[in-house]
């Protein structure tokens, strides 16, 4: 499953052979495939779970909100470790803190409390919070050990597509199981997801930095990180357009309300849904894979995010369940450029002494704005209703881009050639 450690190096070509070719890179995708599989299968059960109890939209966004106060508490200090400790025993721990979440919420499923009652599942999903803040510092870290410099770009276009994968075949395996077996069912599935992927994690063959014998204080170190993140407009302009956005702008989190409410499927449909943005993504992904992006990779990137706005203002009006999911997958494309952009940004800007604490501050501003943002379209859907909140937040997104644009010009004439 691995290559010995020396075709792994950092910063070794690898005679122009493809990503794919090397073994221990192949080991860290199917880490990163299987943990996002085990996440995305509880988010929407989870979704479902917690609907078919409250048939109320604000408790769909108290499901992020439960998950991004302890990431945002966390994530700091995973960066911190992630730089200071074995990256692989991490990525393996916190994927047993998947497996934890995954069996407590199979365990509360099964008992006639776990029926009525939503705050333990909110409170199983808090740990969920806590361990996803080190599952993306780890593989990025890894990421820039088991791969050369020069195979960044397309590494990136990869990791993005299994990802992307992950996101399709998540919802849509979560939604099947939850319509044939029951949530119980779906969270055993999870749980066992998160333990092929510690399993794929702990065994990855690749060399890690030296431990440092004299760290640097905690709060020192991470006060360095940001520094670094606040310091570099193009990094900055990047994970900021994408927080605003993704927070204001996103749809995803409102699914289980619109399915029942507005175009009258079961959860199945949802699946179908939830699964739709992923698998536009995967093609953009592929074809980036294949054809790497260099050139107004600044423009590109707003532009795209422009069309994650138009998309999911569309969406808000859409009425037809098969027009709802096209338009989704619109909206994946748009959104898998600016994954597949922004991650190459990092991977090329960052030292490799801080990369777990640059992926933690990027997580705090991107990862934590799909949380944050369930939460936000939650409570506008309890104040103006379920389609204009939708609609508003597609509008506000344009706003943002038209900001950034002025904002940000390093990021508005960025070439990818220049970071390499």
């Amino acid at each position: 499953m691995s290559t010995p450690d020396t075709a792994a190096a950092p910063g070794r070509s690898l005679n122009g052979a493809s990503p794919l070719r090397n073994g221990a890179f192949l080991a860290l995708l199917l880490y990163r495939a299987c943990a996002g599989l085990s996440y995305q299968v509880v988010a929407v059960t989870v979704g479902w779970h917690i609907y078919t109890i409250t048939r109320d939209p604000f408790a769909l966004g108290l499901v992020g909100l439960a998950e991004v106060l302890p990431y945002f508490c966390v994530a700091p200090f995973a960066g911190y470790l992630v730089d200071h400790s074995r990256r692989r025993t991490l990525g393996a721990v916190a994927c047993m803190g998947l497996l934890a979440t995954a069996l407590a919420l199979a365990g509360i499923a099964h008992t006639e409390f776990g029926a009525h009652a939503t705050w333990p599942i909110y409170a199983a999903i808090a740990l969920t919070g806590t361990v996803r803040s080190f599952l993306t510092p780890v593989y990025n870290a890894l990421f820039a050990r088991v791969l050369p410099r020069d195979q960044f770009v397309r590494g990136a276009s990869f990791g993005s597509v299994v990802f992307q994968i992950s996101l399709v075949i998540g919802p849509a395996l979560g939604g099947v199981i939850v319509g044939w077996s029951g949530v119980a069912a779906a969270y055993l599935v999870a749980g066992a997801f998160a333990v092929v992927a510690a399993a794929a994690v702990f065994w990855l063959k690749v060399s890690e930095p030296p431990l440092l014998l004299q760290r640097a204080p905690v709060f020192a170190s991470i006060r360095e990180g940001a520094s670094f993140v606040f310091g570099n407009q193009i990094m900055l302009g990047a994970m900021a357009l994408d927080m605003f956005c993704v927070l204001l702008g996103g749809a995803v989190s409102m699914l289980p309300a619109f399915i029942r409410e507005i175009l009258h499927w079961g959860p199945e449909g949802l699946g179908i849904l939830r699964a739709m943005p992923a698998l536009g993504s995967i093609v953009v992904a592929l074809y980036l894979a294949r054809r790497p992006l260099q050139r107004n990779a600044g423009r590109v990137l707003m532009y795209s995010v422009a069309g994650f706005g138009l998309c999911t203002i569309a969406f808000g009006l859409s009425r037809h369940f098969w027009l709802s999911a096209g338009i989704l997958l619109l909206y994946g494309m748009c959104d898998g450029v600016s994954v597949v952009l922004r991650s190459t940004i990092l991977q090329l800007a960052t030292p490799d002494e801080m990369r777990g604490r640059v992926s933690s501050i990027n997580g705090i501003f991107i990862g934590s704005s799909n949380e944050l943002g369930a939460f936000y379209d939650g409570v506008m859907a309890r104040l103006i209703g379920l389609v204009p909140a939708v609609v508003v937040g597609g509008c506000v997104t344009l706003g943002v881009v038209a900001s950034t644009w002025h904002l940000a010009p390093k990021l508005r004439r960025l070439d990818l050639r220049d970071l390499q």
